[in-house]
């Protein structure tokens, strides 16, 4: 996520690592400066954005401890009560991006914690908004955002290549089938937009009584698409709710 995040706001970044190689992969990429620690983003940055693992929290906290800087976090399942206990005295945001970040078409369900002042808030979404599209929420709607927007574009790319497998099966070579089924998603959120996601109309406007489409939408009910997308959301709501 830090490499998505990093492409799409395509600016030279200050970045560290672990000791991988990506972050001074990551600035030879954008421009910028790969430094040896965390504390050393912290002094050079104006805003700290967290991309390390959630169980490394206390680990990076206590390293940049000395540098009150206002932080953001795109760590799972780590509340705001939980980074305003490590970041004392901070401005603290907490985010849900997604992959698509890197070609700005991303979407990023965002919170800020109580008494964050206005005018930085309204900064960092202007930063985040660079990305795509910025949902301001409640905490407590985080994880259920990520739940559809976080996870979104494996699920779609799963249903992208069950596609692109059925039509290979029926004679089409895969990369005409793979920008087949690419371009009639992006058509469809398109249209989706413009009809003011009304997913019902957008449906109804391609099926007609008795048609093919019709058909193979009753094929799809009886597979259980709809129950397996809430066996998906269960599974994975249960685990990210705040």
């Amino acid at each position: 996520m830090a490499q998505a995040l990093a492409r799409g706001w395509g600016d030279p970044v200050l970045v560290s690592d672990t000791g991988s190689g990506r972050a001074q992969a990551l600035a030879g990429e954008l421009g910028g400066e790969a430094v040896e620690s965390n504390l050393e983003v912290a002094q050079g940055a104006d805003l700290v954005v967290l991309c390390h693992k959630p169980a490394q929290l206390a680990l990076v906290a206590r390293e940049i401890a000395g540098e009150p800087k206002p932080i953001v976090s795109v760590l799972g399942g780590i509340s705001l009560d939980a980074l305003q206990e490590v970041y004392p005295g901070r401005p603290v945001f907490r985010t849900e991006p997604n992959t698509p970040v890197e070609v700005r078409r991303g979407v990023v369900a965002f919170s800020a914690a109580e008494g964050v002042p206005a005018d930085l808030k309204r900064e960092v979404i202007a930063l985040f908004d660079r990305l795509g599209e910025v949902f301001v929420l409640p905490e407590s709607l985080l994880g259920a955002a990520g739940a559809i927007s976080g996870v979104g574009p494996a699920y779609q790319a799963l249903l992208a290549e069950a596609q692109v497998d059925a039509g290979v099966r029926y004679g089409l070579k895969a990369d005409l089938a793979g920008r087949l089924v690419a371009e009639t998603m992006a058509g469809t959120a398109a249209l989706l937009a413009h009809r003011g996601y009304d997913t019902l109309a957008v449906r109804r406007e391609v099926t007609s009584p008795g048609g093919s489409t019709a058909r193979g939408l009753a094929a799809l009910e009886r597979a259980g698409v709809r129950a397996a997308f809430q066996d998906a959301m269960d599974a994975l709501y249960s685990g990210s709710a705040s």
